[in-house]
C-alpha cells in the first residue's frame, strides 16, 4: 500500500541517496579527522562512486538512480553557476585597455588572459592532430577544446590561501582563467551543436543567447531599482530567504531557456547565470556567496563526482590496447604544455619562477573538463576510451597542480603589506614615521627635488617620481596587495590619481582624503576608500572627552601598539582552541570575523581556516602571532 500525503507520494527508496549522502560526508570528515585537507576531497568521491556504483548503485530500481542522475546533473549546473560566480564582469570590463599594443599584453589581465588563451588554443590543436597519429581520434578540434579549459575552483582558492588574490600577479592569473572559461565554454558549445546539427538555426539560438545575457546585464548596470534591493536586503535573513530563491530562480532561467537552443548549451546558460549574478550581488555579494557555495559544495556537488565516479567504466581504456600508457603520458604531457608554454608571456612581467608557477596553476581541471567531455562522448566527438582518459586527467591536475605550484613558488608572490604614499604632505610623513616603527614596509612618491631630500634626509624611504604617470607606478613596482595613499595637497590631482591607478593597474586598495561631496562621489565609483576628514576629528575630540586616558596612551604610544587584522591560513591552526596557540604576551585577540558573524574569541574558542582575527599589541607580538596563524 502507498502511503499518501495529500499530492505527495512517501513510497520512495531513500537508501541509494543515503549511500551517496554518506559517501559525500565521510570523505571531508576522514580528511579533517586525519588532518588530510590538502588532498582534493574531489578525487575520494571519484573512487568511492567508482566503487559504489560497481558493488551497488547497479542495482537500485531506476525510478531512485532517475532521481540520482537529476541531482548530478545538478551538481554539474551549480558547479558552472559557482565558476561564473567567481568572475567579476566589471573587473574584467573595466581592465580593457585604452590603447592595444606589444606592452599592454603582458601588462594588461584581460588582453593578456586573451592573448594566453589563443596560444592554449593553438598549441592543443597542434598537439591533439599529432596526437591523432598514435590514437584514433574522431574529431581533433573538439578534443583541442579540452586541454584549453582551466576550473577557478581550484585557482582562486590556492591564490586566495597564499594572499595573493589582490597582488597584479594574482589578478592576472585569475582573469586569464576566467576568460579560459568563457572561451572555452562557449567554443565546446559552438562546437557540438554545430557537429549535431551543422549549419542550423540552434547556432543562431546561441547568439540568441549570448544577446539575451547582454541585455540583461545592460538593463541592471541602468535600473538600479530601490525597492528591489531593499526588499532583498529585509528578507535576505528571513524564512522566505528572497536572494537565494532569486538566485535558483536567475540559474533556472538561463538553464530553461538554453534548453529551448539545445541541450549541450545547459553549461554556458548555468555559466552565464553565475556571470550575471556576481554583477547583481555587490556588497552583499559574500554572504549570499556562502549560502550558494553551501548548498552546492554541501549537497549537489559532492553527487555529480560521486555518480561519475560510479560511472566512470575503465574497460573503455581497452580501446587502446597496448598504447594506453604511452597515450595517457602523451596526454598528461599535453595538458601540461597547453598551459606553460602560453605562460611565457609575462616572463619579463614576473620571472621565470612566477611565470612557470603560473601554467601549473592554470593546468588544473575539473567539471568543465567532466562536462565538455561528456557532451563530446554524446555526440560522438570522443571516443569512450578518451573520456576516460579525461577522467584520469581530472585527478592528476586536480592534486599535481597545486602542488606544483607550491613547490615551484615556495616564496610569498609579492609582500602584501607594502604602503605607497603619494604625496609628501605632512600627513604622508607623519604616516609613514608611524608604519616604520610597527614593521610595516612603506614608500613616498614626491615629485618636489627639495621636499623629496628634506624626506629623505629624516631616514625615511622615499621615490623622486610624478604620481600622476603610470610609468612611475610601474617603477616602484606597485602590487595588487599594496595600500595607496593618495595626499598630494591638490583635490584634482588626488582624484586623476586614484583614476590612473584604478583603471590603469586595476588596483583596489586605495585610500584619499575627498574634499567636497562631488570630489566624494566620483572616488566612490572609482571604489577608492575614503576619509571624511569632520567625522575622525570629531571622532578624536569625542574619544578624548569620554576615554581620555586610553586614547592619549594610543596616540603618544603609537610606535610601540597598534591593531591589525590577520587571517588563519596556516593548516596546524585548523580546529586550535584559541589557549593552546602560544600568543606573545604584548598580544591580545579583539574579534573574531567568520564570514558575516563577529564574535569576541575566548580561550575555548575553535579556529577554522579564513577567519580573521583583530590583533592589538607591540610590533613584535603583532609579528609573532602573524607567523602562528599564516605560515605552516
Amino acid at each position: 500500500m502507498v502511503l499518501l500525503i495529500p499530492y505527495i507520494i512517501l513510497d520512495f527508496d531513500f537508501i541509494p541517496l543515503l549511500v551517496v549522502v554518506f559517501i559525500a560526508w565521510l570523505i571531508p570528515f576522514t580528511l579533517s579527522l586525519l588532518k588530510a585537507d590538502k588532498i582534493p576531497a574531489v578525487l575520494l568521491e571519484l573512487a568511492l562512486g567508482y566503487i559504489a556504483g560497481r558493488f551497488f548503485l547497479h542495482l537500485v530500481n531506476p525510478d531512485s538512480l532517475l532521481i540520482l542522475e537529476f541531482l548530478a546533473l545538478s551538481g554539474l549546473v551549480f558547479i558552472m553557476f559557482l565558476s561564473g560566480l567567481e568572475i567579476d564582469i566589471n573587473q574584467i570590463i573595466a581592465s580593457f585597455p585604452k590603447k592595444i599594443n606589444r606592452k599592454s599584453i603582458a601588462y594588461n589581465p584581460l588582453l593578456s588572459g586573451v592573448v594566453h588563451y589563443l596560444i592554449c588554443l593553438a598549441i592543443s590543436f597542434t598537439g591533439t592532430y599529432l596526437l591523432s597519429f598514435y590514437v584514433d581520434i574522431p574529431n581533433v578540434w573538439f578534443f583541442s577544446l579540452i586541454p584549453t579549459t582551466t576550473f577557478m575552483g581550484i585557482v582562486y582558492p590556492v591564490l586566495k590561501n597564499r594572499g595573493e588574490t589582490k597582488t597584479y600577479y594574482g589578478q592576472t592569473l585569475i582573469t586569464t582563467a576566467a576568460v579560459a572559461d568563457i572561451f572555452s565554454i562557449t567554443l565546446v558549445t559552438i562546437t557540438s551543436l554545430y557537429l549535431k546539427f551543422g549549419f542550423h538555426y540552434e547556432l543562431l539560438g546561441v547568439m540568441a543567447f549570448f544577446l539575451f545575457f547582454i541585455v540583461l546585464y545592460v538593463i541592471g548596470k541602468r535600473f538600479s531599482p530601490g525597492i528591489f534591493r531593499k526588499i532583498t536586503f529585509q528578507q535576505s535573513h528571513a524564512a522566505t530567504q528572497i536572494g537565494m530563491r532569486g538566485s535558483i530562480l536567475l540559474i533556472l532561467v538561463f538553464v530553461t531557456i538554453s534548453q529551448l537552443v539545445g541541450g549541450e548549451v545547459v553549461i554556458l546558460g548555468a555559466f552565464l547565470s553565475g556571470v550575471l549574478l556576481s554583477f547583481f550581488m555587490n556588497k552583499e555579494r559574500s554572504i549570499l556567496i556562502i549560502k550558494l557555495e553551501g548548498m552546492g559544495f554541501g549537497f549537489f556537488i559532492p553527487v555529480f563526482f560521486i555518480m561519475v565516479g560510479a560511472k566512470f567504466k575503465p574497460a573503455s581504456l581497452l580501446e587502446y590496447q597496448n598504447s594506453l600508457y604511452g597515450f595517457l603520458a602523451l596526454l598528461t604531457f599535453l595538458f601540461y604544455v597547453v598551459k606553460i608554454l602560453p605562460s611565457y608571456i609575462w616572463i619579463k612581467r614576473f620571472g621565470r619562477r612566477l611565470t612557470i608557477a603560473a601554467g601549473f596553476l592554470l593546468a588544473a581541471h575539473l567539471g568543465l573538463v567532466i562536462a565538455a567531455s561528456s557532451v563530446g562522448l554524446k555526440i560522438g566527438a570522443i571516443t569512450p576510451g578518451a573520456n576516460a582518459s579525461f577522467i584520469i586527467m581530472v585527478v592528476i591536475t586536480c592534486f599535481a597542480s597545486p602542488f606544483m605550484y607550491n613547490q615551484i613558488n615556495r616564496k610569498k608572490a609579492f609582500a602584501d603589506d607594502q604602503t605607497i604614499i603619494v604625496g609628501g604632505s605632512s600627513i604622508g610623513v607623519l604616516l609613514a614615521r608611524r608604519l616604520k616603527p610597527l614593521g610595516k614596509p612603506s614608500l613616498i612618491i614626491e615629485n618636489n627635488k627639495s621636499r623629496y631630500n628634506e624626506i629623505k634626509s629624516k631616514g625615511l624611504d622615499v621615490f623622486f617620481g610624478d604620481g600622476t604617470l603610470a610609468e612611475t607606478f610601474r617603477k616602484v613596482n606597485l602590487q595588487g596587495g599594496s595600500n595607496v595613499v593618495v595626499l598630494t595637497g591638490d583635490n584634482g590631482t588626488n582624484l586623476k590619481i586614484c583614476e590612473l591607478i584604478r583603471k590603469e593597474f586595476q588596483h583596489e586598495r586605495i585610500i584619499s582624503i575627498p574634499a567636497n561631496t562631488r570630489m566624494e562621489a566620483q572616488m566612490k565609483s572609482l571604489g577608492v576608500e575614503i576619509l571624511d576628514a569632520r567625522r575622525i576629528l570629531a571622532s578624536a575630540i569625542e574619544n578624548l572627552i569620554l576615554r581620555p586616558g586610553t586614547y592619549q596612551s594610543l596616540i603618544q604610544t603609537y610606535e610601540h601598539y597598534s591593531v591589525e587584522d590577520i587571517t588563519v591560513l596556516n593548516a596546524e591552526v585548523e580546529g586550535k582552541k584559541v589557549m593552546e596557540l602560544p600568543i606573545h604576551k604584548d598580544g591580545m585577540l579583539m574579534l573574531l570575523t567568520r564570514g558575516s558573524d563577529k564574535s569576541v574569541p575566548h580561550g575555548d574558542t575553535y579556529l577554522k581556516s579564513g577567519d580573521i582575527l583583530t590583533v592589538f599589541g607591540t610590533g613584535t607580538a603583532i609579528r609573532q602571532i602573524r607567523e602562528i596563524l599564516e605560515s605552516g
